[in-house]
């Protein structure tokens, strides 16, 4: 395989616009680049809470989804391929029920915390929120991969019960929301 990047800059952005891996220019500020943005953004926190040396199973399973992450990419560079299969959503339910599976059903709210890496997870769930957020936008006025949408909306899932799951394997156990009236009993 040849390089990629070669020349890591070009000057051809310096006007305000991009390639696509498909070899269209857009503007940089477009529903399209914007998602692309997010996920880099995505797959940029999982790197961070696989840095933070999870246990080995939820390791690999965040670099798998890494990877998916980068075909999602392809997808949105190149509109006219589809490179995220309907599998890796199938994949993703799968993990999602084991892993619920070792986790008590939710009683109450919880709050993004815990142990740090289980907050990684959190907080990468909330910004696949905001990935899915801008893949919706997309889809009303171009061409996405049906898949990108589900997947994306499982992952979110999946990065929650994932976050549950490392909180309570890892010590620190679901930290609950409390009610105002029971945080502040004087202030009712």
């Amino acid at each position: 395989m040849g390089y990629r990047l070669s020349k890591i800059y070009t000057r051809k952005g310096d006007d305000g616009t991009t390639g696509l891996a498909d070899g269209n220019r857009v503007s940089k500020d477009s529903l399209r680049m914007e998602a692309i943005g997010e996920v880099d953004e995505l797959n940029s926190l999982l790197g961070v809470a696989i840095a933070a040396e999870p246990p080995a199973e939820i390791k690999r399973l965040l670099q798998s989804i890494q990877h998916e992450l980068f075909d999602m990419g392809g997808d949105l560079a190149m509109p006219e391929h589809d490179f995220l299969a309907a599998e890796a959503v199938t994949r993703l339910e799968q993990e999602l029920d084991r892993i619920n599976d070792t986790i008590p059903p939710l009683q109450e709210f919880i709050l993004p915390g815990g142990h740090p890496v289980a907050a990684q997870c959190h907080l990468a769930r909330s910004v696949c929120r905001r990935v899915e957020r801008r893949l919706v936008a997309l889809a009303k006025v171009e061409k996405v991969n049906p898949a990108v949408l589900a997947y994306t909306n499982r992952l979110s899932d999946l990065l929650f019960v994932v976050g549950r799951h490392l909180s309570r394997e890892l010590g620190e156990g679901d930290v609950l929301w409390v009610r105002a009236a029971e945080r502040n009993p004087h202030h009712s």
